[in-house]
């Protein structure tokens, strides 16, 4: 269902030149949802109506000065009580959107903070993995993994991580004892 309604958002934006713009207000109301507890609830509540999202609606996206295509389109979810799965919609539509310009995402999870001259000579290597298109990183940093990297590119998944390492050496030693 996000699917669908990603494609036809796509699909207006490309008919209208609007995608750039749509993308940014997505982005912005993806994190304004994410960054309140209470948004969050009032997204995924089955106890508010598709006539109260709508009109609390009407006012957020006013008050952050969204407009156009992307309020039209996030106030159509609300009204067809699919709010809840807006954050797919979104996440679908940015994947159209980066197929459109040729770019791959990449999560990276490293121990401690990537310097830039790694971070860029990662971005070659990911570059050349996925056929030489433009690759963007999002770096996060987890000490749990005591070293190492986990980078997921696409639906591939590659974990370097000193605490996986680590967690099948210890099975291996328990099986062989």
């Amino acid at each position: 269902m996000a699917g669908r309604y990603a494609q036809a958002l796509f699909a207006l934006c490309q008919e209208t030149g609007a995608t750039e713009q749509v993308a940014a207000d997505l982005a912005a109301f993806a994190e304004l949802v994410r960054s309140s507890a209470d948004l969050q609830r009032f997204v995924k509540s089955p106890v508010f109506s598709a006539e109260e999202q709508v009109k609390a609606l009407d006012a957020l996206l006013a008050r952050v000065e969204i407009s156009g295509i992307a309020a039209k389109f996030i106030k159509l979810a609300a009204a067809k009580c699919r709010l809840f799965a807006i954050f797919d919609m979104i996440r679908d539509f940015n994947l159209l959107n980066d197929a459109r310009k040729g770019v791959t995402r990449a999560d990276v999870t490293a121990a401690e903070a990537l310097k830039p001259e790694h971070v860029e000579a990662l971005r070659n290597a990911l570059a050349d993995i996925s056929g030489g298109g433009k690759v963007d990183i999002a770096v996060k940093v987890d000490a749990a993994i005591i070293g190492g990297l986990i980078v997921k590119l696409g639906s591939r998944m590659v974990d370097g991580s000193l605490k996986t390492k680590l967690k099948s050496i210890r099975s291996r030693m328990k099986e062989a004892g």
